[in-house]
């Protein structure tokens, strides 16, 4: 594990996908990540890269060869190169190699960098083609909070309240894949109740969601945080069954519709890079 921290936070990270894995409050010692409990779900803040979501069949083409990739992607299975660190700034880095371009005909250097600042945490994806011919990438970040926050409160006790959103309005997933049925989801005040059958059927995923900031929050608590996510045309919303947690997902990117055609560069959300170019993203969580 590898540690930042400030006067305010302390935050720990694995090599391993260059996974965020713990952030917690100096101050208070709460800790805001979810615990990683693998009889729910084995994982903290995922990195999605190259694709988010599921393929249909698993599989791509690109210039009419068939490609394979696992729902989310490679990256965060791959071990991360330490370039940068300091005391409250680390910078993880992924370049392809044999094994990755056999499933992703690319060359790229993906940079996670993790920016403490007072009681915020800042996250930059950093992606750079480094190879002659066009990159094709999504990606996205999936980092779970942990609810409740404190002893003797209960899931039902928080709830999400969006900047700008009076409804929400999610599309089906079915069969790990985007749907065009939509579901409506009325708001009270921006106020999203959290309830462990919101999840039952997978995440809500918004393709128009109009908030760039979400609080989790909590009438019986005092604390609770503030996720802001700027630039992210796609967002999710998850939680494995009846665990005590809630994933806060954006994303440039989104997973195969039902009747997509499998081809990379028509895939909905997929984003490309032209040789030497640089592309950056950030989302930032303040813990309170």
């Amino acid at each position: 594990m590898i540690s930042l921290e400030n006067t305010k936070i302390h935050a720990s990270f694995s090599s391993k996908g260059g996974e965020l894995q713990s952030l917690r409050s100096k101050e208070t010692n709460l800790e805001y990540l979810w615990s990683g409990n693998p009889d729910y779900w084995g994982k903290f803040s995922p990195i999605l890269f190259p694709i988010v979501g599921g393929l249909k069949d698993n599989t791509y083409y690109y210039k009419d060869k068939a490609f394979t990739l696992p729902r989310h992607g490679l990256a965060r299975e791959r071990e991360f190169k330490v370039s940068q660190i300091s005391e409250t700034e680390i910078l993880f880095t992924l370049e392809q190699d044999e094994e990755s371009l056999k499933v992703y005909p690319f060359e790229f250097r993906l940079g996670l960098r993790y920016t403490l600042s007072g009681d915020m945490l800042s996250c930059a994806y950093e992606v750079t083609n480094t190879g002659d011919q066009a990159l094709w990438f999504s990606i996205g970040g999936h980092p779970a909070f942990a609810v409740p926050l404190r002893e003797g409160l209960k899931y039902g006790d928080y709830y999400l309240q969006f900047n700008k959103d009076h409804q929400l309005i999610s599309n089906k997933i079915k069969q790990d894949l985007i749907d065009d049925e939509t579901e409506t989801i009325a708001l009270t005040d921006g106020k999203l109740q959290l309830k462990h059958e919101l999840f039952y059927e997978d995440a809500l995923v918004f393709k128009r969601l109009q908030s760039d900031s979400i609080f989790l929050k909590s009438d019986a608590d005092p604390h609770g945080l503030e996720f802001q996510f700027k630039g992210f045309p796609f967002f999710g919303i998850w939680s494995a069954k009846d665990a005590d947690f809630v994933c806060l997902e954006p994303w440039c990117g989104i997973a195969d519709g039902s009747h997509h055609q499998q081809k990379l560069e028509e895939k909905e959300g997929i984003m490309s890079l032209n040789p030497k170019e640089e592309w950056t993203r950030q989302w930032q969580v303040t813990c309170f």
